[in-house]
């Protein structure tokens, strides 16, 4: 009997192993693997954020009521993951090929790229995968801020690029903020401008 208990336990573990090995190789459509960053030596910026689907659905409903519209938003999403890294002498060149590369790999996947911004050190690039003309998969946006820092976001589900900043701001991921911002259309950073 001791020996099937402990044949048991072993088998059950191996099944679950197994079943998490499968499951963790499945990517989401519009889901991009930037790979794994290591935090700066010293006293660099590093944030890590990864937002489930479970969590994003939780968020959804603790709103609907007060914030239709944010909930139909947080509905519609199924993964949120922002990296922030400081750069810094030692990983200053090796992010900034990484960048490189993540936006190589984004154009020769059929991504669409629909914001381009380089002006004084920020360099941002702002990327869509559509399944056609209406259905969005995911948003995935590079940008290197000067000799500061690397950031990369993908966010999954349908989403305007100009929902960003709402979704950052719900979240309370900052870095999504800024993105949303500067992939909001100029006219409508205009018009925000008037009614502040």
């Amino acid at each position: 009997m001791k020996h099937m208990k402990h044949w048991m336990i072993g088998t059950v573990t191996l099944c679950a192993a197994a079943t998490l090995a499968l499951g963790a190789d499945e990517t989401l459509p519009g889901q991009v693997d930037f790979g794994t960053f290591s935090a700066p030596k010293g006293d660099g910026e590093f944030v890590e954020v990864n937002v489930p689907t479970g969590l994003i659905t939780l968020a959804a409903r603790l709103v609907e009521k007060e914030q239709p519209e944010v909930a139909k938003l947080l509905s519609s999403i199924k993964l949120v993951r922002v990296n922030v890294i400081g750069m810094d002498a030692e990983n200053r060149d090796v992010l900034q090929k990484r960048a490189q590369k993540v936006r190589e790999d984004l154009a020769g996947k059929g991504w669409e790229r629909i914001v381009t911004a380089q002006e004084k050190d920020q360099d941002v690039s702002v990327y869509l995968k559509m399944t056609d003309k209406v259905a969005v998969q995911g948003l995935a946006a590079v940008v290197i801020e000067g000799k500061e820092h690397a950031m990369f976001a993908n966010v999954v589900g349908d989403i305007k690029p100009e929902q960003l900043a709402m979704l950052g701001d719900k979240l309370h991921i900052d870095p999504l903020k800024q993105i949303g911002n500067t992939a909001q259309k100029p006219e409508n950073k205009a018009k925000d401008k008037a009614e502040e």
